[in-house]
């Protein structure tokens, strides 16, 4: 009976979810038929859009060339205006100088004759006796006349034919315009691909040739599972748009996650293509915060910042010295209850005494990491290193040989030094203000460097036992811990390039 029971409800809660499936899906398709309704709407108020562009600027066209017209109009008309009353002009005064000389040709008395013939030709001449040069002046007068200069051909002609406009290739374009094609998915090149330095270099392709791609959209997430993106993944897609060549290089990323998930599309000037097949790469990089629940009392720690506050354990409890060295190895005894604030306080007792230390949350085993530290100006002793799980509540980095670091003074001088089982070595190098720590497990390799130059400060050799933790000392002033970052390429190079032993640190190389 229980069993059929059991049997029942499954079938009920499935065909539950299977229904809650179908009311989703439903909501789903009315969605798309009211997106597809509004996106039409678009589409067609896009295209009155540029039809009326194009009108536009046909319209704009017509004018201009209409009005070219029109002034080459204007231009033949005056030219040809300005003949015609050359004409006339020359017409009258020919017209003139015949009729005198009709009338004079009429005169039968030879007295008479030459008056007119001086009057004809100029009142100067005056007596009979020139009546030869007036005779030659009457010719000159008739020859010079400007009916025999002027030109009988029109300066311009009436054609108009050389602003006739011919749109037939415009035609055939008009007549070629389509809808834009979707560009295809671009297709990522996985082997150009690069991962360093917490920056990603994507290369993509695109499967043939189109001239219309306008741009690229990069989006790219981040994710801790490997493969293809998941549709319940909680991370978001980034983007990157306008994108004008197939490659782009993402920089200063932080490394928080095991894998990126990168995935690209073309577009032209409307319209965005299918996504390409997206591609996941391997991005993973040590990561941690600096834990506040084992931390010093006189430590203010927030994340990846701790700032030391001499007044933080003004309220903790005086143990005796006796007492305190009975309980240094060993966990403090549960309480029933407690308040609040003595809670807080009980959870931050892993170190005392001067011991102003603080460690990461995570702890390794294997591989290489990085991490980067930067002090603050005011601060006036710090140390960064590693340590095994075992550091006591009183025990300070370097002091044990369970723990390596490189401690940094700024009283009346500032001074580098390296320790590491209550051994201190002096290292004659200016510190830097930002420190990388670099450690090779298996290697055993434990390097800091100049974060910025990459010089190498000092190395530890050893075997490690067991698992790391990141350790920090600060005392007056401020550390800001940078994690999620790769080993940069310019350490790994050092690394290969190393041949035995710093000579500055084989003092202490040898204490293990």
């Amino acid at each position: 009976m229980d069993g059929q029971r059991e049997t029942l409800e499954r079938i009920v809660s499935t065909l539950a979810n299977k229904n809650d499936e179908i009311h989703n899906f439903i909501d789903m398709l009315n969605h798309t038929i009211k997106n597809i309704q509004i996106n039409s709407t678009n589409a067609i108020s896009e295209l009155d859009e540029e039809f009326d562009g194009l009108y536009s600027i046909l319209d704009e066209m017509k004018g201009s060339m209409a009005n070219t017209i029109q002034q080459e109009e204007a231009r033949k008309i005056q030219a040809l205006q300005d003949q015609l009353s050359q004409c006339s002009s020359a017409l009258e005064s020919s017209e003139e100088l015949l009729e005198l000389a009709a009338e004079s040709l009429d005169i039968k008395d030879p007295v008479e004759f030459l008056k007119t013939i001086r009057y004809f030709s100029e009142p100067s001449l005056g007596s009979a006796c020139h009546s030869l040069a007036a005779a030659r002046q009457i010719k000159d007068r008739v020859t010079m006349a400007s009916a025999f200069r002027i030109s009988l051909k029109p300066k311009v002609s009436d054609s108009m034919t050389h602003l006739m406009v011919d749109f037939t290739l415009e035609r055939h374009m008009l007549q070629a315009v389509k809808f834009l094609p979707v560009p295809k998915a671009p297709e990522i090149d996985l082997a150009a691909c690069l991962v360093a330095d917490n920056c990603i270099t994507v290369s993509w392709r695109m499967p043939e040739e189109d001239s219309r791609i306008d741009h690229f959209i990069l989006e790219y997430r981040k994710t801790n599972f490997d493969g293809l993106p998941r549709v319940k993944d909680e991370q978001r897609w980034d983007l990157i748009d306008y994108i004008k060549a197939t490659e782009y290089t993402l920089s200063g990323l932080k490394f928080d996650t095991k894998y990126m998930n990168i995935r690209v599309q073309a577009c032209n000037k409307a319209v965005a293509g299918e996504y390409s097949d997206p591609v996941t790469l391997e991005t993973k990089a040590f990561v941690f915060s600096l834990d506040s629940t084992s931390s010093h009392l006189n430590l203010k720690v927030e994340d990846n910042y701790v700032e030391w506050d001499p007044t933080g354990g003004k309220g903790q409890e005086k143990i005796k010295g006796k007492e305190n060295k009975s309980r240094s190895g060993a966990p403090s005894p549960k309480r029933t209850s407690i308040s609040p604030r003595s809670s807080a306080r009980s959870s931050r007792d892993h170190f005392t005494g001067e011991s102003y230390t603080v460690l990461g949350d995570t702890a390794f085993e294997s591989g290489q990491h990085y991490w980067e530290v930067r002090a603050e100006k005011d601060c006036k002793s710090y140390s960064v290193g590693v340590t095994y799980k075992n550091l006591g509540k009183f025990d300070q980095l370097g002091k044990t040989n369970s723990s390596w670091c490189i401690h940094i003074t700024n009283w009346l001088q500032t001074t580098l030094s390296a320790k590491h089982n209550n051994r201190t070595k002096t290292l004659d190098l200016p510190v830097p203000d930002r420190i990388g720590v670099y450690c090779d497990f298996d290697g055993g390799l434990l390097s800091f460097y100049n974060a910025n130059s990459k010089e190498l400060l000092h190395t530890f050799r050893t075997k490690f036992t067991q698992p790391l933790l990141p350790g920090f000392m600060i005392w007056c002033g401020g550390l800001t811990v940078s994690t999620g970052l790769q080993v940069p390429s310019a350490v790994k190079t050092l690394q290969k390039s190393e041949n035995g032993l710093n000579t500055s640190t084989s003092s202490l190389n040898n204490i293990a």
